[in-house]
């Protein structure tokens, strides 16, 4: 009997260990992790060759478009840019085909890669908690048909696959041990990880704390989900504490992934950030708390955070978005994600500039929805 506790005590060390350390051997390996969401729901926009500008003027090395805009990929050729593409969800039915996905990388990646860094390839956007369902079917065979092109034409090893999920994937997100997906989705979701995990390409969530508060702001401490100072919550499971809520959206995400048999994958954010105007009803938005949650943001990356299960990774955070754009639908916050407007003008003192400098007290901005995290106060 002593024997069998003793391999329990075992297993239960490893699966901890697992968890923690199984996609970061290297420990503080790589990453420059801060990007941008560059969207163009806008008809104000300027040309792309100004906006590199302003990306390298700012220091940013990291972004992600929402199509292949050839003009864009154009623009960014021989720059210093690691770019995400993105394959719009409406191209998942065709792309299903591995012939489609041939002709499809050979016309909207091959032909600007290397000199435009094409680092990885979205494969639609939040699929899995689409409200066309029938997507869900085309996702994994879509992402193997353009994984396999990738491979025929040379290129898998340079660019990874992946797609971005919302945070409402998971079914349980609080405490974070606790998470695990929908079960609705555990099938696809299964497939999905398989093939990350045997390309060893990371799975992107698109987490907003901004939702969570701005749907219950009686329950959900401000100061916890902005990242200021705040004695914040511990895990009962695990004793982990945390002190802000986007790490523990995150460590969720690995707790469900692991869940599913995957401890091994990467997760990132691909969105997250904090509207500076809403409408009457999205409480917090403002240009305030846009700006304390975008300096805790940059300040986090100075410091080369991890996440409290992963803490020697650096968390790799892409905020959305680089400009206001004013053809997005849906309230006011929608509309008012960026750090600049079309103009180039500052929303507010971003400071993205200074990300270099430690010492940096200035701030950025950034939008989209996902599912709130409860918290306990």
């Amino acid at each position: 009997m002593a024997l069998f506790f003793s391999r329990i005590a075992i297993i239960h060390i490893l699966l901890l260990f697992f968890l923690t350390f199984s996609d970061n051997y290297g420990f503080l390996r790589r990453v420059t992790s801060l990007g941008i969401n560059y969207g163009q729901v806008a008809n104000n926009l300027p040309q792309p060759e100004k906006v590199l500008d302003l990306l390298s003027s700012l220091k940013l090395t990291k972004a992600r478009i929402y199509d292949t805009n050839p003009q864009v990929l154009t623009a960014f050729a021989n720059s210093n840019i690691e770019l995400i593409v993105t394959v719009e969800n409406q191209m998942l039915a065709v792309l299903m085909d591995p012939q489609q996905a041939i002709q499809w990388v050979s016309t909207h990646i091959k032909p600007y890669f290397p000199a435009t860094r094409i680092t990885e390839i979205a494969v639609g956007n939040e699929v899995f908690t689409d409200d066309d369902t029938t997507l869900l079917t085309y996702l994994v065979p879509a992402i193997v048909s353009i994984h396999g092109a990738l491979s025929q034409l040379g290129l898998d090893s340079y660019i990874q696959v992946s797609t971005p999920n919302s945070l409402a994937v998971l079914a349980e997100s609080y405490p974070p041990s606790a998470g695990s997906f929908k079960p609705e989705v555990s099938g696809v979701m299964s497939q999905y990880l398989q093939f990350l995990s045997s390309t060893k390409a990371p799975f992107w969530i698109n987490a907003y704390p901004y939702f969570a508060y701005k749907d219950k702001p009686d329950e959900v401490p401000l100061n916890y989900v902005l990242l200021n100072p705040n004695a914040g919550m511990v895990d009962p499971y695990t004793k982990l504490h945390y002190d802000n809520m986007l790490y523990a959206q995150v460590d969720a995400v690995i707790f469900a992934i692991a869940r599913m048999g995957f401890g091994g994958i990467e997760v990132r954010v691909s969105e997250t950030g904090w509207p500076s105007k809403g409408d009457a009803n999205e409480v917090g938005a403002t240009i305030e708390n846009a700006a304390a949650y975008n300096k805790n943001i940059l300040r986090r990356q100075f410091k080369n955070e991890g996440t409290p299960l992963r803490p020697n990774m650096r968390l790799e955070v892409y905020l959305f978005a680089l400009f206001n754009e004013d053809l997005k639908t849906g309230p006011t916050s929608e509309r008012n994600y960026g750090l600049f407007q079309p103009d180039c003008t500052m929303v507010y003192n971003v400071g993205i500039s200074a990300l270099s400098s430690p010492s940096s007290t200035s701030s950025a901005s950034i939008s989209l929805a996902s599912a709130a995290t409860k918290v306990k106060t």
